[in-house]
């Protein structure tokens, strides 16, 4: 279907500041100012004309990472990067301290810090080599942490040198020197040991992962690829495949992620970063595998056809991707309800009936249905935005008009609930406006004293049912959040961010029992009248309730998963 599109999310190519660095353009400037340095010195120039050259390249050195800090930029390793010119800077360093006494002291000292620097490299990669292994296997104990994080050494090696040079200007006793720098080795020391130590002990634990998961006997695992800060989508399951009463591990494929998995249960959970590791998984009492989204490494699961591969995906929406036809790929998808099914038939994408199991969406079983728990003056009205999504044709994010639709609830005395996407940071308008929002609630929460919640409040201390059971109201867009907020037949508006409205509803089904807001705003006042005044659609949405997330006894809700899924493990 031809939609009239807003404006895509093209792909942000960064700054041209962002693209030099990538290109390693800082390594390049601060290896020209070390060199100009110590040719510096070596032309006979003064004292300070070396340390300005030097000055700056050490600077520079420092500068990319502080940039990046800034912006919170995950998985941070700075060890390793700028060798060459910080090499040179310690050379250069110890050159000045040529007039001390002894000079096999100065000259120990400055080729340990340069060996120290060197070296970088080297515990860097035996420190990321040593990834974690596994928790709770039978058998196999192992640590899966350092006692420090490697990029430290970076910034001890750096501080050494900063130390170094100061001490040289000062005209300190080369012994200081010699002092700092066998200080410095210390932490390269324990790095590279202990790096060395877990790389050992995890190759030992590897010859016994089958007679450890063979001994454990599970009947099911669930596979799971995806960043950090994604747990989410793992998280909103594990509950209940808990409540299966079988034994199961986890796979995660992303050492990122395994400490913060690790968390989420008690079951066993085991970091395989390659498809060969994957071997070692199939032992005979494993019969099923649950995956809950479409990562491209689900394949190399999936290969492994004596299993039975379940599709449980991590939200219920009519987003693109919840009809991808990677979902064939599968055995069977349990999805919430018949809308779900239709939804790839609406779009082309022909799945036989058999390979869908309707088990609703058990994570709503603890939302209230009717009127929401909160009290006080004024409705209570959740902002639950999506995020830009990974292409054009997938952002039906309402961020870039979300001020707007806030400052509108604030202007009618609404308590404001705004949580935002897991993603909305990795782009930057969004996380701009994110930004705005933010500062818009905590002005006028200090002005009127209402408890708007955003931030870490509203995302971390409530959790999304929380947030529902709070709100007399969801404001949203194309998102997973809305066919949930539907269990509780509470009124719900949805921005049309990519299409007319006429066309909007066409595309989205779910959008016949929602008030719908146009991407400039222009009905933006009608439509919350209707949303927080007369809700003229209460009786369709309850009719469209069980199409989306099935027709099950409340009390028992998430048994029609729990029954379904005991038939594979």
């Amino acid at each position: 279907m031809t939609t009239d599109r807003a404006p895509g999310n093209a792909t942000d190519r960064g700054s041209l500041a962002e693209r030099f660095a990538s290109a390693a353009g800082y390594e390049l400037l601060t290896n020209i100012f070390a060199i100009a340095g110590i040719s510096a010195l070596l032309a006979g120039t003064t004292t300070w004309v070396v340390l300005a050259l030097t000055g700056i390249s050490f600077v520079l050195s420092l500068s990319s990472h502080l940039r990046r800090i800034k912006k919170g930029t995950q998985h941070i390793r700075p060890t390793g990067e700028f060798t060459v010119s910080r090499v040179i800077i310690a050379v250069t360093v110890g050159a000045l301290y040529m007039g001390e006494s002894p000079l096999w002291v100065v000259w120990l000292a400055t080729g340990l810090l340069a060996a120290l620097i060197a070296a970088e490299i080297s515990c860097a990669r035996v420190a990321w080599g040593a990834i974690p292994h596994s928790v709770r296997l039978p058998g196999i104990t192992i640590p899966n942490k350092c006692p420090f994080a490697a990029a430290w050494i970076f910034y001890i090696n750096s501080a050494a040198l900063l130390v170094l040079a100061a001490s040289s200007l000062a005209g300190a006793s080369a012994w200081i020197g010699m002092a700092v720098t066998v200080v410095a080795a210390v932490p390269s020391a324990v790095i590279l040991l202990d790096g060395i130590y877990r790389i050992r002990a995890r190759r030992i634990a590897e010859r016994r992962i089958r007679h450890s998961l063979t001994e454990l006997a599970p009947t099911f695992a669930v596979h799971w690829d995806a960043p950090l800060g994604t747990e989410y989508q793992l998280s909103m399951w594990l509950p209940y495949l808990e409540r299966l009463n079988k034994k199961f591990f986890v796979i995660v494929r992303n050492q990122g992620t395994f400490h913060a998995v690790s968390a989420l249960t008690s079951a066993p959970v085991l970091l395989r970063k390659t498809m060969a590791d994957l071997d070692a998984m199939i032992v005979p009492t494993l019969k099923t595998a649950f995956y809950t989204n479409n990562a491209v490494r689900n394949s190399h699961f999936v290969r492994f056809s004596e299993l039975t591969h379940i599709q449980l995906n991590h939200g219920d929406s009519d987003k693109a991707p919840s009809y991808n036809p990677v979902f064939r790929m599968f055995d069977k998808n349990f999805v919430a309800g018949q809308a779900a099914i239709d939804r790839f038939a609406n779009h082309g994408v022909v799945v036989p009936r058999e390979f869908f199991s309707i088990v609703g969406r058990p994570q709503v079983e603890g939302i209230q249905v009717g009127p929401a728990t909160s009290s006080g003056a004024g409705l209570t009205v959740l902002y639950a935005p999506t995020w830009a999504g990974h292409n054009a044709d997938s952002d039906y994010s309402s961020l870039p008009v979300g001020y707007g639709i806030v400052e509108g609830l604030v202007k009618r005395g609404c308590t404001v609930i705004f949580r935002s996407h897991p993603y909305t940071r990795r782009n930057k308008a969004h996380a701009a406006e994110a930004d705005r929002i933010q500062s818009l609630l905590a002005q006028d929460a200090a002005a009127t004293g209402r408890p708007h919640r955003w931030g870490e409040a509203a995302e971390k201390t409530l959790g999304m049912t929380e947030c529902f059971n709070a709100a007399d109201a969801l404001i949203s867009d194309v998102s997973s959040v809305v066919p949930d907020f539907l269990y509780s037949e509470k009124p719900f508006a949805m921005a049309s961010m990519t299409a007319s409205i006429a066309t909007f509803v066409d595309e989205f089904p779910i959008a016949r029992v929602a008030y719908l807001f146009d991407r400039q705003l222009e009905n933006l006042e009608a439509q919350l009248d209707l949303l927080l005044g007369t809700d003229p659609l209460k009786q369709q949405r309850h009719a469209l309730k069980s199409y989306y997330l099935g027709d099950f006894d409340p009390a028992h809700y998430a048994d029609a998963f729990l029954t379904e899924a005991t038939k594979f493990v």
